[in-house]
């Protein structure tokens, strides 16, 4: 049986190998987000057989895993203790992996109130393009000593360097959860979300689309009784099912081969694009289905102070994400350059120049 020791120094050799002969690499664990980014070209490396929980202290909410590790094993445990990743991570299918979800940085319904994977990651084990094997950060929450480097690995797209462990707070899990629904138009959804927030209700996710809102609310019966006297609104009996299914983009919504916009801006702000939409975070996060021009798209979203990203669906060899400010470019190909000499971890697939 391969320990993590080998697993590593087999890897290692693999990067050592790429990088003398300048050979790029297509980092792959789950394989869940392969849709997601541009494409990067180079010879396929697989990253799930690293795998395992290598440090759980419920006591101190930290579990530490190898990045190839799944999120249904994660989460499994995790449960057993009462607790939870607050990110609430999107699987997008059963192959996902924590080592993909820090990569991605992308978090599900819960990441507003629970906090954004940059936020909750407390440290990582790294294979450079090196083939040194670097660690940043700690297993503890008090650990400010240097750079806190570890965090640029989060939504790197594994340009930067091969995850081999990370380590992450987590949180206890609410006790009861309940979801209700109310139904008006799309702005006066927005309105009474915006008042939930305001008024400090137990807000943990909510959604919006085609006149219907269904806000999820970390409490008991007794205190949603009293939700429900002054706001209205029904309890919604599938509502484990459908926040998984909304994480995961499993509802009806996202299953066209339209392009499948992410964009992010101020909860109140009003958005004039064609297309369907769906909202989440409040406002925050909408997702627009829309075959508009980007630069018509990304202007409208910049006037708003917000970005989009190309989610799926769309031109594979793009511009997928917002594009950078020049000195902003200059900066990511500096420390890509730093970590990653040779360009071979993902060439691409976070923007063309890195």
């Amino acid at each position: 049986m391969n320990t993590s020791q080998d697993l590593s120094d087999a890897l290692r050799e693999q990067v050592l190998k790429a990088a003398t002969a300048v050979e790029p690499l297509a980092l792959q664990g789950g394989n869940s987000k392969a849709f997601y980014g541009r494409r990067s070209s180079g010879r396929p490396l697989a990253l799930a057989g690293h795998r395992g929980i290598v440090g759980y202290e419920p006591s101190e909410l930290v579990i530490s895993a190898r990045a190839g590790t799944p999120l249904e094993e994660i989460e499994t445990t995790l449960a057993a203790q009462g607790q939870m990743l607050p990110f609430e991570p999107p699987h997008f299918g059963p192959g996902g992996t924590i080592g993909g979800a820090i990569a991605c940085g992308l978090g599900g319904p819960r990441r507003p109130w629970g906090g954004a994977p940059r936020d909750l990651l407390l440290g990582v084990k790294l294979l450079d393009g090196r083939g040194q094997i670097l660690e940043f950060g700690g297993r503890v929450m008090k650990n400010v000593a240097g750079y806190d480097i570890s965090r640029l690995m989060v939504g790197a797209m594994g340009t930067l360097g091969i995850l081999l462990e990370v380590s992450i707070k987590v949180l206890p899990a609410p006790p009861e959860e309940h979801t209700l629904q109310f139904e008006s138009h799309e702005q006066g959804n927005r309105t009474l979300t915006s008042k939930l927030l305001r008024k400090g209700l137990p807000v943990t996710a909510s959604y919006a689309h085609h006149g219907v809102l269904r806000v999820r609310l970390a409490c008991g019966e007794e205190r949603l009784r009293q939700i429900r006297q002054r706001y209205g609104g029904e309890v919604y009996a599938d509502a484990e099912g459908f926040w998984r299914r909304l994480r995961d983009q499993h509802l009806a919504f996202f299953a066209d081969r339209t392009p499948l916009w992410r964009l992010s801006l101020p909860q109140a702000a009003p958005l004039e694009l064609p297309g369907p939409l769906l909202s989440e975070w409040g406002g925050a996060l909408r997702w627009l289905k829309s075959a508009e021009p980007a630069a018509q798209i990304r202007a409208a979203l910049a006037k708003q102070g917000g970005h989009a990203i190309l989610f799926r669906n769309g031109d594979p060899e793009g511009e997928i994400f917002h594009p950078l400010q020049v000195r902003v470019a200059r900066l990511h190909q500096a420390i890509k350059k730093a970590f990653d000499p040779q360009g071979i971890f993902n060439p691409g697939r976070l923007y063309e120049a890195l």
